[in-house]
């Protein structure tokens, strides 16, 4: 029993043709028509112009505002002819048609859809329009054109978008919005559709809740099967080594509905990756000898204290620190790219993020997505799509929201990895930053809801993101309290201290700059490196809120010089790759400052998401990844920070440094924590080992100067003479005297002086037999060490070393290179210098133990 087998469209060859829009109102018409492009289904027009080009690699081509006005204009037609199995009955199911969308089988109309998010579903009786092949065709009608309908205004105009009658229709914002120009409207039959022989043995839909009950883990099942005899009894469900017969309820239609609970004894918790192991259980249905998988499901329990204004998640009753970044598609052009969803996935779970939120500006993802993100560990926070726009309060906008909200849920919410279902982007934000005294938006503070409550009751819900605590006189816009979207450190400019007084309990924005991807991106993409700051091409792709006289280059300008004291525009005039690495060192630095104390277990701070986690087209976006899912500077900054067990050190004030150990595992780490202090010659002065243990879901702090035992002004607060300490290296080993984490602290002011050398030496040698590192020595203080490579990937990147500090860099192939080949440099480092291979054979190193008298310390 397989989709496939019962799918007359399995396979089928699409094409796709423009016409003017309402001169083709019939597929009988479209004989007129000569320029066809082969299409892809699922797809979009401008993944099929796409795939037609010589170059399928570039996609930037075809996010020009010419390509872009000409897919909105027009109206698209998709067609396909496939060769049935005899006369049917039939049924059609799309799972997502791009708004105003009409399917024809056979000359003969049985579908419309006026909404991208809903799904929709149409039976066809035997004879009636399908023989023994079948030509489908679905007519898109132009956007642009609909847009032209007068239709009443909202209380509100969104500063988002320019068309405001967007509020209307339920479509996506890319395309839509100049934050998103890089990208085209998508049009087209962007989920599957399939035409399924009704005789053929299938399961045409499926909805699964998991829930548990002390050992027990219950699945309810609720299930719609064609094809299967009319005597038919019973199915059996599997969930994992569990099975149970449900009955199977023959309706006049010809549908089986299959409905019931599956109990399995002794169930193993499904656990953020961070926390515990993400345990899934498949589920599979079996009649007649033949099975067909459903899907996984999760075992977990999630709740949110809101008390005192905040917003913490706790899975199976511990606390998680959320902590990841907002969601991009990763091929905005077609809406496909399952390679590409699964990478970028696998490198946040192995980053040690935990936690996605997919914006309402965005769509709704693929089963892939889910699938993904429940086997990796990965929390998602889901908005529903609505954004800045004022939604109608009217019941036939209300049926468009009900019809795909309720698919939707029914579809993911026995998904472990769903946290949290949210009421759009911005939805509250926009009306109170315009001033408006009635706040009360029906639609998110009512009727969605209610009808969570029905079809989810056990999902929790939030208004929207941001927003302020239930029944409080807080604002939306206030970041101390709610769901806040912080960007004082970022668009606003605020200092890096700024954080410590604005007490954000939860960002599910943060962190907004514009972040240039790596030297050798920017020269395969824009030919050089001169075109940084000024050339339209590389303009064009700098985020930009609508309407502003700033973009978020000029945000990480500003923080250029607040941190370096150098003139951006001075040093990009006299030299671009400087320019390109201090705007990346600044963006570094307000990255480590904002979530190195987020992360404290003090900060009252519950989860921290940045915007954003991947750019949408080439060029400096707000991605930590960049839109070919690899990393750029603050990515080793976000990885640093998300360990899950971590150590932290942060400066705080007249107390000096502080440190904190942090242990999210469900077991307790025993080991030895060493903290040295480094003098700029090289001295180490102090060097302390102390035997440490930090229980399982916990933490210890400690100021520096009880863990050392005296007074040091290692931060040189006190001013007592000249600077003594240049750096501070902690490190923490198991008690195999393996290295668990290690954090190099510079101290002083960012802005260090630039020297000739500082004697950097990096050498590639292989461990195994295709596995690589690179060791990187310096003489003294590296600030801000980057490995450019080509072929390979490093583990870690934009790292300080104390003087004579080492750190070796475990590399990832990303090509088919066979030895490494790249360079190395610093920020306060003229020169930089390449990778050499060793001078003597690699042997794999074992671990030693220190020698260092020891003594025991609690923490504070």
């Amino acid at each position: 029993m397989t989709r496939s087998s019962a799918d007359v469209l399995a396979g089928a060859r699409w094409r796709c043709a423009a016409t003017e829009p309402g001169s083709v109102t019939h597929p009988d018409a479209l004989d007129t028509v000569t320029e066809w492009v082969t299409a892809s289904v699922p797809g979009t027009v401008v993944g099929a112009l796409r795939e037609s080009q010589s170059d399928a690699g570039r996609a930037k081509q075809f996010a020009s505002p010419s390509v872009s006005s000409s897919v909105e204009s027009s109206d698209w037609w998709f067609v396909t002819t496939a060769a049935t199995t005899g006369e049917g009955s039939w049924l059609l199911q799309f799972d997502g048609l791009t708004a105003f969308a009409d399917v024809w089988i056979d000359g003969v109309l049985v579908a419309s859809s006026e909404s991208m998010f809903a799904p929709g579903e149409v039976s066809i009786p035997a004879g009636v329009g399908v023989g023994e092949r079948v030509r489908v065709a679905i007519h898109f009608h132009s956007l642009a054109a609909t847009l032209k309908a007068r239709r009443p205004r909202g209380r509100w105009r969104s500063s988002m978008v320019r068309e405001q009658g967007l509020r209307w229709i339920r479509t996506t914002m890319l395309g839509m919005a100049p934050v998103f120009s890089g990208v085209p409207v998508p049009v087209g039959p962007w989920r599957g559709i399939r035409l399924l022989d009704k005789r053929v043995a299938a399961v045409t839909s499926v909805s699964t809740q998991a829930s548990v009950h002390g050992t027990t883990g219950r699945v309810a099942i609720s299930a719609r099967l064609t094809g299967l005899p009319a005597s038919l009894d019973y199915v059996t469900v599997r969930v994992g080594e569990h099975s149970q017969r449900l009955a199977a309820i023959a309706g006049p239609d010809g549908f089986h509905d299959v409905s019931g609970v599956v109990e399995v004894a002794d169930a193993q918790l499904w656990w953020p990756h961070t926390h515990g192991a993400p345990c899934t259980y498949p589920v599979t249905l079996e009649t007649d000898g033949v099975s067909e998988h459903l899907g996984s499901v999760g075992f977990r329990t999630v709740e949110v204290d809101r008390s005192d204004g905040g917003f913490r998640l706790s899975v199976n009753g511990i606390g998680v620190y959320c902590r990841g970044s907002v969601w991009v598609p990763t091929d905005p052009i077609s809406l496909q790219g399952e390679a590409g969803t699964t990478r970028v996935l696998e490198k946040l779970a192995e980053a040690g993020l935990n936690m996605v939120r997919i914006p309402g500006t965005m769509f709704y993802e693929s089963d892939h997505f889910w699938v993904e993100c429940a086997r990796l560990g990965i929390l998602v926070w889901q908005d529903m799509m609505l954004a800045t726009l004022d939604p109608p309060d009217t019941d036939e906008f209300f049926e468009l929201v009900a019809a795909e909200v309720t698919a939707y849920l029914r579809r993911v919410r026995g998904n472990p990895a769903l946290a949290v279902f949210c009421g759009g982007s911005e939805t509250e934000q926009q009306p109170t930053m315009l001033g408006l005294v009635d706040q009360h938006i029906p639609l998110i503070h009512s009727r969605l809801p209610e009808l969570i409550s029905t079809v989810a009751p056990e999902l929790e819900y939030v208004s929207s993101s941001p927003s302020a605590p239930r029944g409080g006189e807080q604002l939306t816009t206030h970041v101390g309290s709610g769901v806040a979207h912080y960007f004082g450190v970022g668009a606003y400019r605020r200092p890096l201290a700024d954080v410590l007084s604005a007490r954000v309990r939860f960002a599910t924005e943060s962190l907004a700059f514009s972040i240039p991807p790596s030297n050798a991106v920017i020269e395969n993409e824009f030919g050089s490196l001169t075109v940084a700051g000024h050339h339209p091409a590389w303009k064009a792709a700098v985020p930009r809120d609508n309407g502003s006289s700033w973009d978020f280059e000029d945000v990480r300008d500003h923080y250029v010089h607040a941190l370096f004291g150098e003139d951006a525009r001075e040093v990009r005039w006299s030299d671009p790759e400087r320019y390109l690495d201090l705007g990346r060192a600044a963006v570094c630095e307000a990255f480590a400052s904002t979530l190195g104390y987020w992360r404290r277990p003090d900060s009252r701070c519950d989860g921290a998401l940045t915007l954003a986690l991947r750019d949408l087209e080439p060029g400096p976006g707000w991605g930590v990844l960049d839109w070919n899912g690899d990393p750029k500077a603050p990515w080793f900054v976000l990885r640093r920070s998300a360990k899950p067990i971590a150590l932290l050190v942060t400066d705080d004030g007249m107390d000096g440094l502080r440190l904190d150990a942090i242990n999210e595992t469900a077991e307790p780490v025993v080991g030895e924590i060493r903290f040295r202090a480094h003098s700029r010659s090289g001295v180490v002065p102090v060097d302390v080992a102390l035997p440490v243990k930090v229980e399982a879901h916990s933490s210890l702090t400690w100021s520096v100067d009880s863990l050392v035992g005296r007074f040091t002004d290692l931060t040189h607060v006190f001013r007592f003479g000249a600077r003594t300490y240049d750096a501070v290296t902690v490190t923490l080993e198991g008690e195999d005297g393996e290295m668990v984490d290690e954090v190099v602290h510079l101290l002083g002011s960012p802005a260090r002086p630039l020297e000739r050398s500082v004697g950097l030496v990096a050498t590639a040698r292989a461990i195994g037999d295709d596995e690589w590192v690179v060791d990187v020595t310096t003489d003294a203080a590296a600030q801000y060490v980057a490995l450019e490579l080509q072929g390979f990937e490093p583990e870690d990147s934009w790292f300080h070393l104390a003087p004579n500090g080492r750190r070796t860099v475990h590399l990832r192939r990303t090509g088919q290179a066979t030895k490494v080949i790249g360079r190395v440099r610093a920020l306060n480092s003229h020169t930089s210098v390449a990778v050499t291979p060793p001078s003597v054979p690699a042997t794999r190193s074992s671990p030693t133990k220190r020698t260092t008298k020891k003594t025991s310390v609690a923490g504070n």
